[in-house]
């Protein structure tokens, strides 16, 4: 079954960090460029960071050089370090391949106040 899980979120102030974990099946993992989406209240939901199977990054202009996404193929995991966390990053945060291919998870908060 080809099962997004996300988790990591969480309440953290301005300047916070938090680190995003997504675990996919093995097939997914290994087959497809793997993305983190976010969506915030009332807004259509935008992809963040992509990483392909070869490790290629690549990251939405609002986010560069403050998220980082990155694989544990051991693990069959994608993470998103997120640091310098600003109330405009607050959102639902998604994984899913890219472009989007599977059922979306049920995502995981990120809230950014003081």
């Amino acid at each position: 079954q080809l099962q997004l899980v996300e988790s990591g979120g969480g309440l953290v102030q301005p300047g916070g960090s938090l680190r995003l974990s997504c675990a996919a099946s093995r097939y997914v993992f290994i087959t497809y460029t793997m993305g983190w989406y976010r969506q915030a209240p009332g807004k259509q939901r935008d992809v963040v960071a992509t990483i392909t199977t070869f490790n290629n990054t690549n990251y939405a202009d609002s986010v560069k050089g403050r998220f980082t996404i990155s694989r544990d193929n051991a693990e069959n995991t994608i993470y998103l370090q997120v640091n310098d966390l600003k109330p405009a990053d607050t959102a639902v945060y998604y994984c899913n391949t890219y472009p989007s291919r599977l059922d979306w998870g049920q995502g995981t908060q990120v809230t950014v106040s003081s």
